[in-house]
Formats: structure tokens, C-alpha cells, sequence
């Protein structure tokens, strides 16, 4: 398996990249795609299943375009994603390495998600199949997820095995409602129709977000939006936060605009070890909140925290990984780019009654200077959680000056892990890495490494 998820296949040198098939699969393939070292395929007749296969369980498999591992039994999804991290680490790091740990797997493999977000659209995805037995419908509205190279279709979801199944319950209710009543569904080429996107927040601590995206141009569009809202705070008791976004602009992004409360609060939280934490319509929290736990109980327990530490948390995001170690650390300091999530960060430490964190928003490359941590102390511990891209050159070479006796790293992208790696392994042993398995299905893996002073 390749790390996009797809089997691989061998031609004499030739590496050809297959979705929705397994290794030991026997198969005649179809070439889509060639380029001078590797070729994309599909399987068009499968000769002979492979004994390592499963059967899909939800009805938009391969079509959807996630949850594309569906075909392998878990157990085998998590061995891929194991070797995964090690070939990356071993194949682009070129760094000594101890034994890598087993992978951790997540308990639950269906409903796991806090957080999916749905796409309206007017134009719905027809399948191959669809289309062959020349199926007509005569709605062409639909909401579910995009069809992956395809930006303006939709595929019209009935249900999703992601998240709690009252997502799939008040996405279905929004829906029909909207049939019933005749709401128009965005075009996303010419930008027309009001019904745009909708969010769904499940968490731990048993309450709901759910915020729906509308474009509105005409007042009596706002009488019907608010129609709408008002049914689905009827129908369902269980919403503790409905919100709602008027997006006007040609883009989805919703970071730019204001979120109104229609009922109930403008937040939720979710809780780990007594400790709670606000989620907010634009906050961003792991979204698979039991591995979340798990994977912040290995970094703090790779930390080796004693309670006289000042402890870095770069790229903090809303502080959860801060606030989770703080009870077990002298000082912490958190350093995030966005600001709206470092005031997120100041809450929950503040709604913690946590007295030792202290945060600050910038970029990385800015704000980890020499001056700061002149300013603030050496770090006893740096804990570095960045995006996929992984840290700014800058960033190591400010970590490499600090000399912390610990780092430890969570990535989800182990490709750019190791590249940091690599640089870092100067001045750095890597003593222990533990990946993680967030994203059961997928082929995405978090890892987490320590590394402790030479």
C-alpha cells in the first residue's frame, strides 16, 4: 500500500498506484495516468480477491473519495500505516533509529469523528452506474461531500459511518425540508442559490454544534433561512449550539465572517482528564477526540515531566496539548500563528484555572527568536506540533540554539517529520517514536517522536 492509500502494482520497473483494490488482489488493469516512473490505474475485473479484504460497509464507498481503506481489515490498515512512518523515517530522515512501537490503534473504527462539514450544491454527482442504467431524478439538488476533481458536483450522502449517526439524521432533515419547501442549492460555478454548507460538532461531554452556511442577497431569503433554522431547533432538542454564516463571497472559507447565534450558546467543549475545553465554530480541535487523548498522553509522557520545567508548545493551536501538560510543568508557553485560536488558548487555561501558561500569537519564524527566548527562558522542553508542511527552517534553526534536553515532535505528515529530522540530528538522538492512528480508513497516521540532547 502506497501512502495515498492505493495498492501498488509492479510492470518490469514500472510502479503503477490502484485505488479501491488490495495487495493479493488479481486484477486486469486500465493505465489513466503515466509518467516516466509510475503510472495510475484502474481495476476494471478482478480475477481473484485477496484472503487480506474486507467488505465495504457504507453504501458511497469508492465514490465518495474518503475512507478509501475500507477494503482491508483494520488490523491490516494499522501494519501499512506502521510501515508508513518507518519507511519515511528510514528512507527520507537517513537517521539512526531505535525500535519503533507498536501503532495505537483507535477503539472505534465507525462514528469516531467530532467534526464533518457537508456541501450543498445543485448540480448532484451521478454514479457510473447511475448514468449506464440512465437513471433520472427528478431532483438534481444534493448534499454530502464533493467529488474529488470535480468542485461544483456533489455526491448526495445518505448516510456517513464518520461521525454520531444525528449527524446523518439532521443533514437528511435539512435536506428534505428544503425539498418540501422548494430552497435553492448553490451553483458553484455561477455562484446562485442560498443553501451552501453545514457543520456538524459532536463531542465528549454530550452537546452539539450545528452551523449552516447560506448566501443571502434578497430579504425574503432571510425569512426563509431563518424558517429553516427555526424547524431544525424544533426538531431536534439535542442541538446546544444552532449558528449561522451568511457567505456572500465566491469562496467556502468561513474564517473571515461573522457567526450568528440563532439558539443555545456560541460554544461547546470537550473534556479530557477534568480538564474542559471551548470549542468554537471556528476553533480547531482534534477530530477524533479518544485518540486525541491518546496521542497528548504520549507526548506528555515523552516530555518527562517532573513539574520544574518550562516547556515551548509551538504551534499550540488552541492550547490543548499546553493546557494538558501544565499540570506537570513549571511554566508552559504556548506560540500559535492564528489569533483567534490563541485567545481560545487564554480561556480554556483561564476556565482551567491554569496559572502557568502563557501564549502568544505570531508566526513561528517571528516570533521564536533569540530575543524571546532570552526574554522568557531556555526551554527545558520543546513540544512541536506543526502543520503537514512541517517547521520553517528558521524555526530548527532557533530550536538548534536553544538546546532544550527534550523535543518532542507530533507530526501528521511523517514525510516532512523526517526532513525535520534529519535536521535536527545534529545536536539530537531520536530516542522513541510511537505513531498513532487518528483517521481509521484513511491512509493518515499521526507520530509522535522524542528526541533528547546528544
Amino acid at each position: 500500500m502506497a501512502a495515498e492509500g492505493k495498492a501498488i502494482a509492479k510492470v518490469n520497473d514500472l510502479v503503477i498506484f490502484v485505488p479501491y483494490v488490495v495487495p493479493g488482489d488479481v486484477v486486469d488493469l486500465q493505465i489513466k495516468r503515466k509518467k516516466n516512473k509510475y503510472a495510475e490505474a484502474e481495476a476494471v475485473k478482478i480475477h481473484e480477491f485477496s484472503p487480506n479484504r474486507a467488505v465495504p460497509f457504507c453504501q458511497h464507498y469508492g465514490i465518495c473519495g474518503g475512507c478509501k481503506w475500507q477494503v482491508l481489515p483494520y488490523s491490516e490498515q494499522i501494519k501499512f500505516k506502521q510501515k508508513q512512518v518507518e519507511d519515511n523515517l528510514k528512507r527520507i530522515g537517513k537517521i539512526e533509529l531505535p525500535e519503533i512501537s507498536p501503532i495505537l490503534g483507535s477503539e472505534k473504527t465507525e462514528f469516531y469523528r467530532n467534526k464533518l462539514e457537508f456541501t450543498f450544491s445543485n448540480k448532484r454527482w451521478l454514479t457510473a452506474e447511475e448514468i449506464r442504467q440512465d437513471v433520472k431524478y427528478d431532483q438534481m439538488n444534493a448534499v454530502g461531500f464533493h467529488i474529488p476533481g470535480a468542485f461544483d458536483k456533489v455526491l448526495a450522502i445518505e448516510k456517513c459511518w464518520l461521525q454520531d449517526d444525528i449527524s446523518n439524521r439532521i443533514r437528511n432533515a435539512i435536506r428534505d425540508y428544503a425539498y418540501e419547501h422548494d430552497y435553492s442549492f448553490i451553483n458553484l460555478r455561477s455562484q446562485e442559490g442560498m443553501l451552501r454548507n453545514m457543520i456538524v460538532r459532536t463531542s465528549s461531554t454530550g452537546e452539539l454544534m450545528v452551523i449552516v452556511i447560506c448566501k443571502i442577497t434578497e430579504e425574503h431569503e432571510m425569512e426563509l433561512f431563518k424558517q429553516l433554522l427555526q424547524f431544525v431547533a424544533d426538531s431536534f432538542s439535542e442541538i446546544t449550539s444552532l449558528l449561522y454564516i451568511i457567505n456572500n463571497k465566491c469562496n467556502d472559507t468561513i474564517n473571515d465572517l461573522d457567526v450568528h447565534l440563532f439558539k443555545g450558546k456560541d460554544h461547546i467543549f470537550e473534556e479530557m482528564e477534568g480538564l474542559r475545553f471551548k470549542v468554537g465554530p471556528k476553533s480547531f480541535y482534534q477530530t477524533n477526540s479518544e485518540q486525541a487523548y491518546n496521542l497528548y498522553k504520549v507526548a506528555r509522557n515523552f516530555a518527562g515531566l517532573t513539574g520544574n520545567e518550562l516547556v515551548y508548545d509551538l504551534y499550540t493551536g488552541t492550547g490543548t496539548i499546553a493546557n494538558f501538560v501544565s499540570r506537570q510543568a513549571r511554566q508552559v508557553i504556548g506560540i500559535e500563528y492564528v489569533p483567534e485560536a490563541i485567545e481560545d488558548a487564554k480561556v480554556n487555561a483561564e476556565i482551567n484555572n491554569i496559572k502557568n501558561a502563557l501564549f502568544y500569537a505570531g508566526d513561528m519564524k517571528d516570533m521564536l527568536t533569540q530575543d524571546f527566548i532570552n526574554q522568557h527562558g531556555r526551554p527545558d522542553v520543546i513540544i512541536t506540533d506543526p502543520p503537514r508542511a512541517g517547521m520553517h527552517q528558521d524555526v530548527i534553526d532557533v530550536i538548534l540554539f536553544a538546546e532544550p534536553k527534550r523535543i518532542v515532535y507530533v507530526s501528521c505528515n511523517p514525510a516532512t517529520q523526517a526532513r525535520d529530522l534529519q535536521l535536527l540530528d545534529s545536536k539530537y538522538n531520536v530516542k522513541a517514536v510511537q505513531p498513532v492512528d487518528m483517521f481509521p480508513h484513511t491512509h493518515h497516521v499521526e507520530n509522535v517522536v522524542l528526541l533528547e540532547l546528544r
